[in-house]
């Protein structure tokens, strides 16, 4: 997978080359913050037919942003599969580019990140196998195992099972009672 640092993709695009910046965040995260001139496409409903035909034609780069790094994997995995090879993850997503003093636009959310997200329902689901498997019957210590298996999963693979369930959910997707709009 190739990958470019945030400041060499700025110095591109300032230099004019022909590009697709693609987000693949979830909603309420793109609102909260995000470069100038992406495209929202969240990896949970990536289509990359569409993505596709946005590109027929055309020589241009897919930049692939996400929070970190892990979901530009997964979604240059996909584009690849479908004939989108030009594809290039954005070294640290949206953060480092944020970091690095680059333009961004932010908003408001009351939602938090999908990544604290994950870390709160393991932990929850973790600590109720345990305390079940305590006081009611040590069966309950499963859910345990199960979530520190997918965790290691999810760690080698850099493929969260929980991560994909949680972008579903409707507190994840921008609504009028999730997101506030406000340019910076």
């Amino acid at each position: 997978m190739k990958s470019i640092s945030p400041l060499e993709l700025s110095r591109k695009l300032a230099g004019g080359e022909p590009a697709l910046l693609l987000d693949v965040r979830t909603p309420c995260e793109h609102q909260a913050l995000h470069a100038r001139g992406v495209v929202l496409e969240p990896l949970e409903s990536l289509d990359p037919e569409r993505v596709a035909r946005q590109l027929a034609g055309s020589p241009k780069t897919v930049y692939i942003f996400c929070q970190t790094g892990g979901r530009a994997k997964q979604a240059i995995g996909r584009l690849e599969a479908s004939g989108v090879m030009d594809c290039v993850s954005v070294e640290g997503g949206t953060l480092a580019w944020e970091r690095a003093g680059l333009g961004v636009e932010r908003g408001e959310t009351k939602v938090m990140s999908l990544e604290r997200q994950v870390r709160i329902a393991a932990g929850v689901l973790v600590l109720t196998g345990v305390l079940l498997g305590a006081f009611l019957h040590p069966g309950f210590l499963a859910l345990s195992g199960f979530v520190g298996a997918g965790l290691i999963f999810a760690g080698v693979t850099d493929r969260c099972g929980m991560a994909l369930l949680l972008a579903r959910m409707p507190w994840n997707h921008v609504a009028a009672a999730c997101c506030v709009s406000k340019s910076a």
